[in-house]
């Protein structure tokens, strides 16, 4: 693993986005795994800003996102799909043809089949942000007796649906499954940032780096990846 630690989320940001610029730069078509929640914001809105200077193109690029709420439609401004398009898609020249969100109203394993088989056409993924939750999760990969291999539905746990419950207007409303990618799937990727700000991340973070490779904290299992990058700001990295 490559630790960077940086003064700031701001500039975690703009740190992942020249990583992603470069991909993109390097290959125009290039396949993009993609992450939601306040952590990536800092990238996509750099993404953004060099899209509007001139300096990026992604017509050509095809985007993968990590994860879905169950139940709820595109539409709703809740859905990982709706986050998408209003904190980048609809800022960028991405083709709406070669974005992809896991669908959350379609029948669950029938999706998960054909979101793998379209990862697969597309060549695999070059370049995946993740974002590392309190208990490891990746994507919403919860901790388990053993690594999901391919994109699955999954029953979230109540941190979870704690964590989660300040974007509804009770804990109630907040989805109790999901569809994501699994952990197979990630791990097939050809390169891997993985993001935290935040004190609160420290101990994850921590169980990220130097912790036992466990499917009971899924990110430990980047340990075992040849590229990853962990980009923190300073309060994430407090106890490495």
């Amino acid at each position: 693993m490559n630790v960077q630690v940086f003064k700031s989320a701001e500039q975690m940001g703009k740190a992942a986005a020249a990583m992603f610029a470069a991909q993109v730069i390097k290959k125009p078509e290039s396949v993009l795994g993609l992450a939601t929640g306040s952590t990536p914001l800092p990238v996509y809105a750099n993404l953004i800003e060099m899209h509007k200077d001139g300096l990026l193109d992604f017509s050509k690029v095809i985007s993968f996102n990590l994860d879905e709420y169950c139940g709820l439609a595109q539409t709703h401004d809740q859905s990982y799909y709706y986050f998408m398009r209003e904190n980048l898609f609809k800022h960028i020249n991405i083709r709406k043809e070669a974005i992809h969100v896991p669908s959350g109203t379609a029948d669950a394993e029938a999706e998960s089949a054909a979101y793998e088989k379209a990862i697969c056409a597309a060549g695999g993924i070059d370049l995946q942000i993740l974002g590392l939750g309190l208990n490891g999760h990746i994507g919403f990969n919860e901790p388990a007796d053993d690594f999901a291999k391919v994109t699955h539905k999954v029953r979230l746990t109540e941190s979870t649906i704690e964590a989660n419950k300040r974007f509804f207007a009770s804990a109630d409303e907040v989805p109790r499954e999901a569809i994501t990618m699994g952990v197979g799937t990630i791990m097939a990727a050809r390169e891997i940032i993985i993001a935290a700000t935040g004190a609160g991340k420290a101990e994850a973070v921590a169980k990220l780096v130097k912790g036992e490779v466990t499917p009971q904290f899924p990110a430990s299992v980047l340990q075992m990846h040849g590229c990853v990058t962990v980009m923190l700001d300073e309060a994430a990295a407090g106890l490495l």
